[in-house]
């Protein structure tokens, strides 16, 4: 994943900055090290978070509802938004990399998905597009053990890069967030915003994988109804009207703490915009027990799974179908039944 250049540099190509890299410095993530032109990883085996989450709760609506999934994170990012949730862990000093950092194997992390009782493992928290090595050898187990597989990404990767986890990964979980350089230059520090979509049409047709796409709607720097009503056509057009869209609300933190919280009214007409482009799973996220939190049939309008935050309160589907009236609801999860205790249960197709 990466070429020698004239003079000891290296070009790496894991993400789509493609850093070049002179002796002894390191590239823009600052987690990829030039040692005498060999580039090195600093993040192998070296997590900063885990946790056994909801698959709600990345948000993935449509895969493998009621389930839980591994999640873990290291250190460093690819991308420098200023309101990130996750500074800590993303944006901190080269110097910081070795502390508060856990050894674990990444195949030791598959099995340890496993005894955890979760049916899958997902890589977020800080970008995984920096992760490669440790998120291909921990996908390769996974998918050995039976376990589904995700990244919760910025998208910012590479072909190269998904030539070697795409056979891996079975859900593609990105971030959406603008559909202009200048908007991107603003919301994350990179005006280049085109590989994160080209990435996404890969991971969709080239790799199969099951994609779902988020924007977190920022007052004053992305909520332009123009904006994102391109990015809504975009999915329509380049996805399919089923991929589901969650538009979620910004709270103020860090260097956008001036900013208030998106207001309800926009990301209800963001919803609207959405719906008026062809999508027909378009989700409000960041709003606990909103209506729109839910999937409804597009055929009937009928209530087939019932969320409140994180949590499924109940589901029905029968057969991927409406038990109204039959229309079929393309995602991953087999069936999706009450169970006698209120809780959802799955049944595998």
């Amino acid at each position: 994943m990466a070429e020698r250049l004239p003079g000891g540099r290296v070009r790496c190509n894991v993400c789509a900055v493609r850093c070049v890299i002179s002796e002894g410095a390191r590239g823009a993530c600052r987690t990829r090290l030039n040692r005498g032109g060999t580039l090195y990883s600093l993040l192998y085996g070296r997590v900063s978070s885990a946790c056994a989450d909801p698959v709600e709760k990345k948000p993935l609506y449509h895969f493998h509802p009621g389930t839980r999934v591994l999640s873990m994170g290291t250190r460093g990012c690819n991308f420098r938004c200023p309101g990130c949730q996750n500074w800590d862990i993303s944006h901190d000093s080269p110097d910081e990399f070795g502390r508060n950092l856990d050894q674990l194997d990444p195949v030791e992390s598959a099995r340890l998905a496993v005894r955890l009782g979760c049916e899958g493992i997902c890589w977020t928290y800080n970008d995984p597009t920096i992760w490669l090595e440790h998120t291909l050898d921990a996908a390769r187990e996974a998918r050995r053990l039976g376990l589904y597989t995700a990244y919760v990404t910025n998208g910012y990767a590479t072909p190269e890069h998904l030539e070697l986890i795409g056979p891996h990964l079975t859900a593609w979980r990105v971030d959406l967030k603008a559909m202009s350089r200048s908007t991107s230059k603003k919301i994350c520090g990179l005006a280049r915003y085109e590989p994160v979509y080209e990435m996404t049409r890969l991971a969709r047709h080239k790799y199969g994988m099951h994609v779902e796409c988020v924007t977190n709607v920022t007052p004053t720097i992305n909520d332009s109804e123009a904006e994102l009503r391109d990015i809504a056509r975009w999915i329509r057009t380049e996805l399919g009207p089923d991929t589901p869209w969650h538009v979620t609300r910004f709270q103020p933190y860090l260097d956008l703490s001036h900013l208030p919280a998106t207001p309800l009214k926009t990301l209800e007409r963001i919803h609207e915009v959405g719906r008026e482009e062809g999508l027909r799973f378009v989700y409000l996220g960041n709003v606990p027990g909103h209506p729109l939190e839910n999937t409804y049939c597009p055929g009937c309008a009928a209530l087939l799974i019932e969320r409140h935050q994180y949590a499924v309160r109940r589901g029905v589907l029968a057969d991927g179908r409406c038990p109204k009236c039959g229309t079929a609801i393309p995602g991953r999860w087999g069936d999706v039944i009450p169970s006698s205790d209120g809780r959802i249960r799955r049944v595998e197709l």
